[in-house]
């Protein structure tokens, strides 16, 4: 499976006739902390007519999601957004639109549209990375041969997400699973000197990062 996430928290700001939409769009792991943040948000704008939301989450496989229009028709809002995500392969990503009423009735047209809106504004202004499944693999070498690990590591696109420094260097590496084979034959026939080569874990990783 492969999906697009987004790298950092985006809001955007729309007014259709005096209302007012605010977007907020956030990178999540999981339900926790994506039903977290949706309490975070009602908190702080706590005196805004509406706060409507959906989210989808990859969890073991499989896509979770979930939405709520907060009052408003049914289908105008939270239905809408997921829709929007799902047409835009976006998973691990949690969006709110907080509504302040401004005295004029939009109908279910226009407050379908001032939520699309609110939101594609949101995506518009992000940057979205994409996610497949891959390994990450723990790495124990010298010090004296970091820097070539380093460059080795750069043109095979294995991303270093962690380093420690104590009698040897251990870092981890996030690569995708048809690339293994290649840090390991490396690795044996020692075109890269390391001391250790140990896989951690199977997760999503990034694969690439869309900017706009």
């Amino acid at each position: 499976m492969e999906f697009f996430t987004i790298k950092t928290n985006v809001q955007a700001e729309i007014i259709e006739k005096k209302s007012k939409f605010i977007a907020n769009l956030f990178p999540i792991q999981g339900v926790k902390e994506a039903e977290d943040l949706i309490r975070e948000i009602r908190k702080k704008y706590h005196d805004a007519r509406h706060n409507c939301m959906a989210y989808r989450i990859v969890e073991n496989d499989q896509i979770m999601e979930k939405s709520s229009d907060d009052g408003e028709p049914s289908g105008t809002a939270g239905a809408n957004m997921l829709t929007i995500l799902r047409k835009n392969d976006l998973a691990n990503v949690l969006i709110v639109v907080t509504r302040y009423f401004g005295g004029i009735l939009l109908g279910t047209g226009g407050l379908t549209r001032a939520y699309s809106d609110s939101l594609m504004k949101a995506m518009e202004q992000s940057e979205r990375i994409r996610k497949c499944k891959g390994i990450e693999i723990q790495i124990i070498t010298e010090y004296a041969e970091w820097e070539s690990f380093k460059y080795y590591c750069k043109n095979h696109e294995f991303l270093i997400t962690d380093v420690e420094y104590s009698d040897f260097i251990v870092c981890k590496i996030e690569l995708e699973h048809a690339k293994k084979q290649i840090l390991l034959q490396d690795f044996e026939a020692k075109h890269i000197i390391l001391k250790d080569v140990k896989e951690i874990t199977e997760k999503y990783i990034t694969k690439s990062i869309v900017k706009r």
